[in-house]
């Protein structure tokens, strides 16, 4: 039947089209293109303002093989860590241009199926928009002829069967008449999916019965699957792009190249600035600013979090409650910015003005309760016949918190909403946990976890919300606007953080997340009610960043006591690191720095320690690149060691001339043992 039906269309095609027609399309489609992506919608744009987006320039980095990021961890926290490393290893990454992303590589075939990744925020849409964009204006010569886009957000209204022709003219009528060629000459057609985490189906791609015809009606997921898979159009092109915590659920073998999209670098967060700022020395002064100030700096990486930083910087009073020192600051005094605005003095009594801010209050609370609950469920998009956008429709605040799109397909039309970034999703939600003694289900309860990834780091960046959220500051600074009132839960929170802390550093369990915790408080009292009896400190297995260095030492300044153990296996430590924490490493008693490239400097700094450090017990070096040149430097340090017992250094590329001053018991005071 099929087949048939596919005959019948070349038949027609050789009928009613010419090369000039197909040529004429090609331009049209380009023109069409051109116009759509002209302009971009910018992080709450109001009617008027339009920004060109030529003026938006963003990094690609194209990774050998796949490279996900560790799902026990935030994404947003994991790539943040990743990309440290990434950065300190250049000979395996390699910048490119958008155009680049369908070119042959060295004596290979171009790739068909492209996965673009990387977290929310950091412009996957607006690469697509940059893609569109330079064909349209014939900037980039893809290979393609026709270039067609689809977003999730649209794909998710559709109910019906459809077929693969119906999905590609839905906003692309124009192309109707050459359709039958342009799929014919489906080795000239990019199609390009954005948003595949946004997808209601995303969990269901592991189709067993594929579409093979681009006449063949069938649900919506099966269609986009077959095509993934290339069992639909085999030969066309596709482009994905999704947020790392859904790229486990696409089709394993479908995929020809992954390529991780890391945001702005230094410069192009400088850039950032002075395009939204606009007078350069003012730009510049704030941006010296951001990049003295580690949590501001950490994840600007990410444009959208830029934009964040800016909005509270160009606030007309600037940082209301105070240079912020955490990351819960820096979103507590957007959200202050961006109420001043809705609660200035106005004429009128001072009962209508009371009403105002129990009218902002509301709001605030309902938007939390939205951030919450989809938060449980796994979801950043909601659309507008929901309860929940229903009941905000009529608050002019709406805007401003959250952005809106229109999703369409023929006979519905829907307005989508989605918070401006994840984190500040995240945020609200964690608002709303500090007001809510009524919860549908407590997210911290783990007898009510809503699914494996809960318990895999889904909720960290929520927890050091509420942590700082329950800090007096940024509490009294959001009471000048709400009426805020907090739930026991809230209460409890902190205390049982507190006691989870002393658990951890007793047992040794992991406690990276729950240091930040910790360091949002900025309580440095709190460390009184903190009583381990040994202090164990596991930070392990995780590509530390300037920041979580940062909350170690704060920490480690609070607690007088010895460290018992500290756990640094797996952590990129270098040799920077390792003088920075000198003065806490002085005070350990067992040290476990394995599975870090160590190079000559950072052996130096080793060498140090030993030679100053009267607790070092047991020195873990494991798998950490020491050559015999490097050996040779420790054990010198290990003469005048007068209380090291054990070293454990396998993995290395140590031979018998590293080892041979082990032969002699005598050169060391202590050492009985060596692994």
């Amino acid at each position: 039947m099929y087949l048939d039906t596919k005959n019948m269309h070349i038949i027609n095609q050789l009928k009613s089209s010419s090369p000039l027609d197909y040529c004429k399309l090609i331009q049209k489609h380009k023109q069409t293109l051109k116009r759509r992506s002209e302009y971009m919608l910018y992080y709450n744009t109001r009617h008027g303002e339009k920004i060109l987006f030529s003026e938006h320039y963003i990094n690609l980095l194209l990774m050998k093989g796949h490279r996900s990021l560790e799902l026990k961890k935030h994404e947003i926290v994991a790539f943040g860590q990743q990309r440290i490393s990434l950065q300190c290893h250049a000979f395996e990454q390699k910048v490119i241009k958008s155009t680049d992303l369908f070119s042959d590589t060295a004596g290979s075939r171009p790739a068909k199926k492209i996965l673009v990744t990387g977290v929310a925020g950091i412009g996957k849409t607006v690469l697509v928009q940059k893609i569109l964009s330079d064909f349209g204006n014939n900037q980039a010569h893809l290979g393609f002829d026709f270039v067609i886009h689809l977003t999730f957000r649209d794909l998710n209204l559709i109910k019906q069967p459809i077929s693969l022709r119906e999905l590609l003219l839905q906003k692309n009528g124009h192309l109707a008449k050459e359709m039958d060629t342009i799929l014919s000459n489906e080795d000239k057609l990019l199609i390009v999916l954005d948003g595949f985490d946004e997808f209601k189906h995303y969990r269901e791609c592991e189709v067993e019965e594929f579409v093979t015809e681009p006449d063949e009606k069938d649900e919506v997921v099966k269609v986009l699957s077959s095509l993934m898979q290339s069992e639909l159009l085999p030969e066309a092109s596709v482009l994905l792009t999704s947020r790392p915590t859904a790229i486990s659920h696409i089709p394993i073998g479908c995929i020809d190249c992954f390529v991780l999209l890391t945001g702005f670098s230094m410069a192009e967060i400088e850039d950032f600035f002075l395009r939204y700022f606009e007078e350069p020395t003012l730009a510049l002064k704030m941006f010296n600013f951001v990049k003295a100030n580690n949590p501001l700096l950490t994840l600007c990486y990410i444009p959208a979090f830029c934009y964040i930083v800016c909005t509270v910087l160009n606030d007309s009073d600037g940082f209301s409650g105070g240079t912020p020192k955490t990351m819960t600051d820096v979103y507590t005094q957007y959200l202050v910015a961006l109420l001043r605005s809705h609660s200035r003095p106005r004429l009128g009594s001072p009962h209508a003005n009371a009403e105002r801010s129990e009218q902002l209050s509301e709001t605030i609370s309902s938007l939390g309760r939205l951030a919450y609950v989809k938060l449980l469920s796994h979801e950043t998009l909601f659309y507008g016949h929901s309860a929940e956008i229903r009941q905000l429709a009529n608050s002019d605040l709406i805007s401003a918190f959250l952005d809106k799109t229109l999703a369409q397909e023929p006979g519905c039309m829907e307005d989508v909403y989605s918070f401006a970034h994840f984190t500040i999703q995240e945020f609200f939600a964690a608002l709303y946990y500090t007001l809510g003694d009524q919860l549908s289900m407590d997210v911290l309860d783990p007898s009510t976890d809503t699914g494996q990834e809960m318990s895999f780091g889904y909720l960290d960046l929520f927890k050091r919300f509420l942590s700082g959220l329950l800090a007096e500051r940024n509490w009294n600074l959001l009471s000048r606007y709400l009426l805020l009132e907090r739930s026991e839960k809230a209460e409890a929170y902190l205390s049982g953080l507190l006691t989870e802390i002393e658990n951890y550093c007793e047992n040794g369990s992991h406690i990276l997340n729950h240091l930040h915790c910790f360091f949002e408080q900025q309580n440095d009292s709190l460390a009184k009610q903190i009583h381990p009896k040994v202090l164990r400190v596991n930070i392990s297995n995780n590509t530390l960043c300037p920041m979580d260095y940062t909350v170690l030492k704060y920490f480690l300044n609070l607690m007088d006591d010895e460290i018992s153990e500290l756990d640094l296996t797996g952590t990129n430590t270098t040799s920077e690191s390792l003088r920075d924490l000198k003065p806490y490493l002085l005070r350990c008693e067992n040290l476990w720095i394995g599975d870090n490239n160590l190079d000559t400097e950072a052996v130096h700094v080793l060498a140090e320690i030993l030679q100053s450090s009267s607790k070092l017990l047991i020195l873990g070096i494991g798998w950490t690149n020491i050559t015999d040149d490097k050996m040779l430097i420790l054990t010198q340090a290990m003469k005048t060691n007068q209380t090291l017992t054990e070293i454990w250094m396998e993995g290395n590329q140590v031979t018998y001339q590293g080892l041979s001053p082990f032969t002699d018991p005598n050169s060391f005071t202590s050492l009985d043992k060596v692994v």
